[in-house]
């Protein structure tokens, strides 16, 4: 099973509805969902890369593992038979606190002595922590597939005119929406997040100021993280079945958006991944799975040519 996989199965549904306008409706509401998704990751890549100029490989590998730590405690520790809402809301909340822990965890370890270092140096470690988290998760879990409790949310919907929308489209959007919204409030709205764009621009001149850098640094790893746990999450609910190499693609995807949207630019993050989403579900409705990688990363190539900074640009003052 591969996050291809799931995506494909999505789009094989909605072509049994009706052809033209319809079907291509039917094939944005699954792009905006899986976007959506794939828009949280983005975040986490931006936020952090915005402070530290650091690609952290490991933020889909972040996913993979809050994926799991819900699985866990749905499945193996049975909360799916708790009420509802109750059941989502640790479901949600203790993977996102225990992504974060281990996300402090490589910055420490791993990335922290390297940070006044080559940048060369910090990427392959980066990739050497995406590896990790994949060969640790598959000690654990296991290499095989695993479900997610597949009566948990309700499956109906709605019909919108041609367009069928489930309540999980509905919820999942929504809970994407405003953790992206909460996100940009915060980066504005709140003293640390005015830190966190000092940060952006000059770390000697924050310093100079009186901010913890080191604290602003880990909090912005910490944002990451639970972004990717609930990411990971809600890919575990929305595709049911999980498997200890989601990560490698969710993360691909997910830099991908940044870069095209413009990396450290948090609106470019957000757009970066509908559009993601929505190129995925395009072809693979309309042409063939087959395809997905080849259209979105030629879209990538041809921003990369036309606009090297991503389409919304990556202005310093204003990346964060």
């Amino acid at each position: 099973m591969s996050l291809g996989w799931s995506h494909k199965h999505r789009i094989a549904e909605a072509k049994g509805g009706k052809k033209g306008m319809g079907e291509f409706l039917q094939y944005t509401v699954i792009g905006l969902t899986v976007g959506s998704f794939y828009a949280l990751v983005a975040l986490g890549y931006t936020i952090v890369y915005g402070i530290i100029r650091l690609i952290n490989f490991a933020q889909g590998d972040l996913s993979m593992v809050g994926a799991f730590l819900g699985w866990t405690l749905l499945v193996s520790f049975g909360l799916d038979r708790l009420p509802l809402y109750l059941a989502l809301i640790i479901a949600f909340v203790v993977p996102m606190l225990g992504t974060a822990v281990v996300n402090l965890g490589i910055l420490q370890f791993a990335y922290k002595p390297l940070l006044k270092r080559s940048l060369l140096a910090i990427l392959i470690t980066a990739l050497g922590m995406s590896l990790l988290l994949q060969n640790t998760a598959e000690l654990i879990w296991g290499p095989r597939i695993e479900a997610y409790p597949p009566n948990l949310l309700p499956s109906t919907g709605f019909f919108m005119g041609p367009v069928h929308v489930t309540y999980v489209q509905i919820a999942l959007a929504f809970v994407s929406l405003l953790l992206m919204g909460a996100m940009v409030l915060f980066i504005q709205g709140t003293t640390v997040g005015t830190a966190m764009r000092a940060l952006a621009v000059d770390h000697d001149a924050a310093r100079l100021m009186g901010i913890n850098v080191d604290g602003v640094i880990r909090l912005a790893f910490v944002l990451g993280a639970m972004l990717a746990a609930a990411s990971g999450v809600m890919l575990g609910l929305y595709y049911v079945q999980i498997q200890f190499t989601l990560g490698f693609l969710l993360g691909l995807r997910a830099f991908t958006a940044a870069v095209i949207g413009g990396i450290g630019n948090i609106p470019g993050a957000m757009a970066g991944g509908m559009l993601i989403g929505l190129l995925e579900s395009y072809t693979t409705g309309y042409l063939s799975g087959k395809w997905k990688d080849v259209i979105v990363f030629g879209v990538l190539i041809t921003v990369l040519i036309v606009k090297p900074t991503g389409l919304f640009g990556e202005r310093v003052a204003e990346r964060m």
